[in-house]
């Protein structure tokens, strides 16, 4: 049995030689197979080793080139900054004398609309609510004006305020999406101003709500004359900003007072330190010559402030530039996207009202801490540009900021002389309680905050219009203001006789378009939509063809374009 096994398996498999030439062939295969999988998972280390290297460098270098952008952000923050405090010193120059002679009119500033103008207008000369501010209480604690006309003037100095972050917006013109948010975020202050002057004004006019609750505010409290209030921000930029220009802003107050002794008097300070020196029973004064670009200048105080101001947008703008490409580069990818999960993310319910509240604290504090409304809401625009914060969040931010300027004018006028302790912190309540007023009115219900929605249709048609921008600045802050100033001087017959009319077409139209989107049947059909109105008076679109065309035509007259191109257009 065992010889038959064994023949079989001869007959079947062949030779005992081929046998083993089989085995040494699979061994051998086998080997060669190993050292090649073997030298794969060897290649594969190595590969893997130089990636994660490669990853490692790659990352420390990203690291490092963060670390490196940081100070230089920081630097341009602090530039810009700067820009701003040099850039209102160039207002005042250019505009301050008629600052000053706008409030020597006193039988005009008792018509709460012209006062309201007033402020307007001598804020955006100025580019300074505290120091128009600071004007209205000289002008109280003096007596040549009482409580009732400068509550206008103060609303008026808040809507002036907020012209600087539209300019900054205008800034990130270049990228459209950027642009629209940046110019939505900006124009959100503007619209919560405009809309509490609108509630607020008429109701102050008719009843006094805002000098009442000051005065019961200063008849309650036992007030004293305290320390001035801290300086954080200029306390950093004044070192380079007095090396550059330093005024006598006295002279802006003086002139608003009717001191004739001031009229020709430079607002460039010429002797900024006083030494005194006691000799024997006589006490010696000696002035010391300021140390800035501008002393013993034969140039007058508009040249000088002209020089400023475009040195001061060139500077502005750059640093803005630049500070949006670095926080493009730095706030990207998952940073971009985890910082918009700690700033725009609200709490769990039912605490989902809580963050808005908690934003509002915060730009209350920072802009307590660098003393200036327009320098904070002027940061965060290029993050809003950017999309790191959205307009929600903006908006309680840029609330919080109102209400910390306001605080930081209550301590300045409580460090204010005893005489004039009362009138100037009943001025900077007013502002308080008018601020105050305005964010009950137009935030705490959800369905109330028209100023988002207001602010969101204006960079949406910015986006398409960008000339727009430019046209809403000139209009909200310069020709209308100018326009009701030349109404209230000619009387208060000629301003209702104006103005009532063209109150009434904007609240007929503004009901109409309510009707036309909620109850259109409640309409005659004529008026269910615009239709039967010209294309010019319900699209910008006729006024867009005709800049574009006269754009192209000024191109081509240059020679930019040739005429076969415009031909076409």
């Amino acid at each position: 049995m065992i010889q038959l096994s064994t023949t079989v398996n001869a007959t079947s498999l062949g030779p005992p030689l081929d046998v083993a030439a089989l085995l040494l062939h699979i061994s051998v295969d086998f080997i060669l197979t190993i050292s090649v999988y073997s030298s794969v998972i060897v290649f594969l280390e190595t590969t893997l080793q130089t990636m994660e290297t490669q990853l490692r460098s790659e990352q420390v270098k990203t690291v490092l080139s963060a670390l490196c952008k940081i100070p230089f952000l920081f630097l341009l923050l602090y530039f810009f900054v700067c820009s701003l405090d040099v850039l209102s010193s160039a207002f005042q120059l250019a505009g301050g004398r008629v600052a000053g002679d706008i409030f020597q009119e006193n039988a005009i500033l008792s018509n709460p609309v012209a006062g309201l103008v007033v402020g307007i207008l001598v804020t955006v000369l100025v580019q300074s609510s505290s120091t128009s501010t600071s004007i209205i209480v000289s002008l109280v604690s003096s007596g040549l004006l009482d409580v009732h006309s400068a509550i206008p003037i103060i609303m008026g100095s808040n809507i002036g305020t907020s012209v600087t972050n539209t300019i900054v917006a205008l800034m990130q013109a270049g990228e459209r999406e950027e642009f629209e948010r940046a110019f939505a975020g900006a124009t959100v202050h503007d619209c919560f101003n405009w809309l509490s002057v609108l509630v607020l004004l008429p109701l102050e006019a008719v009843s006094g709500l805002l000098r009442h609750l000051s005065q019961a505010v200063v008849d309650t409290l036992q007030f004293s004359s305290g320390e001035e209030a801290p300086e954080l921000l200029k306390v950093l930029t004044e070192p380079l900003t007095k090396m550059i220009i330093q005024l006598d802003r006295s002279v802006i107050t003086a002139i608003a007072t009717g001191d004739q002794s001031v009229r020709n008097k430079s607002l460039v300070k010429q002797w900024c330190q006083t030494t005194t020196m006691e000799v024997w029973v006589v006490s010696m004064i000696r002035l010391n010559l300021c140390r800035h670009l501008f002393v013993d200048c034969i140039l007058s105080d508009l040249a000088i402030g002209l020089i400023l101001l475009a040195c001061s947008l060139l500077v502005l703008c750059s640093c803005l530039i630049l500070l949006v490409k670095l926080l493009n580069s730095l706030l990207k990818g998952q940073v971009a996207s985890a910082i918009n999960k700690v700033i725009n993310t609200d709490f769990p319910y039912p605490f989902t009202w809580l963050a808005g509240y908690l934003a509002l604290l915060v730009g209350a504090g920072m802009t307590f801490l660098v003393q200036s409304s327009s320098v904070f809401t002027s940061a965060i625009t290029p993050l809003i540009g950017i999309g790191v914060i959205s307009i929600e969040r903006a908006y309680p931010l840029t609330l919080g900021s109102n209400l910390g300027t306001t605080t930081t004018a209550t301590l300045a006028a409580l460090a204010s002389p005893g005489d004039k302790l009362a009138a100037a912190t009943q001025v900077a309540l007013c502002h308080f309680f008018f601020n105050l007023l305005g964010i009950l009115l137009w935030y705490p219900i959800p369905v109330t905050r028209l100023p988002i929605r207001m602010a969101c249709a204006l960079g949406n048609c910015t986006a398409r219009y960008r000339w727009f921008a430019v046209l809403y600045l000139l209009l909200c802050f310069l020709l209308l203001p100018s326009l009701v100033f030349a109404l209230s001087m000619a009387g208060w017959k000629v301003m209702t006789g104006i103005g009532v009319p063209v109150i009434m077409v904007i609240i007929s139209v503004v009901t109409v378009n309510m009707l036309q989107v909620r109850r259109p049947d409640f309409l005659p059909l004529r008026l269910q939509n615009w239709d039967f109105l010209p294309v010019w008076m319900t699209s910008l679109q006729p006024l867009d063809n005709l800049i574009t065309r006269v754009t192209l035509w000024c191109r081509q007259g240059r020679g930019e374009y040739p005429s076969q191109y415009y031909n076409t257009n």
